[in-house]
């Protein structure tokens, strides 16, 4: 799945800041805009990881594929 993603140099700190805006939230920085990239892939990554959820006791837990 591909995620778009909003880099952004800072010229007075001379560091770039990316976002992704589908995801709240889900941001990074890098000295480098190769840095910045990798550092947001990480971020997405993280962001989208299964994680435990607690349930009701009559809930379940499914999956969606999309894309």
């Amino acid at each position: 799945m591909t995620f778009r993603v909003v880099l952004e140099h800072d010229r007075e700190a001379g560091d770039y800041s990316a976002v992704c805006p589908k995801l709240p939230g889900c941001a990074s920085a890098g000295e480098t805009e190769e840095e910045a990239r990798l550092n947001i892939r990480e971020a997405i990554e993280r962001y989208v990881a299964p994680r435990d959820i607690e349930l009701p006791e009559d809930a379940k837990l499914v999956g969606v594929t999309i894309g």
